[in-house]
């Protein structure tokens, strides 16, 4: 194996066994030494890819936003008509919010262990381009100015967020969901009732 490559798998050994172990744990309970020993790695190794635990937090929680957004994409890909595919793509979000992994990686630690602004940069990085490719296919054929097209991709944004952290928090996370959608499904309908007149 070549330097490079072996570089490369002691980063993913890393991120790997911190991701499972952040999901089961959390950041506060899991300690350099469990994630060096499951990657079976040394501490330098681990300072050699990161500057510490936080930093690597980052990374997985960079991975664990990425692969939602993939599962996303792949759940929508072959949905033609926007309006559904905006749906589709919603009840898929939901889904991946009720998720252990993601619902506390993601939405109850991220920021806190990151910091405000530096989660949101990531969940931007992560998450932003997809919804802007939903709600452009939703409001392309309206003929909206950029300006108008960027506020409704800002706003759908938050409002998912937002959206994902109540349902993450709340007693029954599937009823929270379900009132989500109900909510979401309203607001379409009335933005397309509006545009369509």
């Amino acid at each position: 194996m070549t330097v490079r490559a072996r570089r490369a798998h002691t980063k993913r050994a890393l991120v790997s066994v911190a991701r499972d172990l952040f999901a089961r744990q959390g950041f506060a309970a899991t300690s350099l030494e469990e994630i060096v020993a499951g990657a079976d790695v040394t501490k330098g190794a681990l300072y050699h890819h990161f500057r510490g635990k936080q930093d690597l937090y980052g990374e997985v929680l960079a991975t664990v936003e990425d692969d939602a957004r993939e599962r996303i994409r792949a759940r929508i890909a072959d949905v033609a008509d926007p309006w559904e595919r905006a749906l589709v793509g919603l009840r898929e979000f939901l889904t991946v919010a009720q998720g252990e992994e993601y619902r506390r990686i993601v939405i109850l630690e991220g920021p806190v262990v990151l910091g405000y602004e530096r989660f949101r940069e990531q969940e931007e990085r992560s998450t932003y381009g997809l919804v802007q490719d939903i709600v452009g296919g939703l409001l392309s054929p309206y003929d909206l100015p950029e300006s108008q097209l960027a506020a409704f991709t800002r706003l759908f944004f938050g409002a998912m967020s937002a959206t994902a952290s109540a349902v993450a928090q709340a007693p029954d996370p599937q009823q929270a969901a379900d009132d989500a959608e109900g909510a979401v499904v309203l607001v379409l309908a009335g933005i397309r009732s509006l545009l369509d007149d």
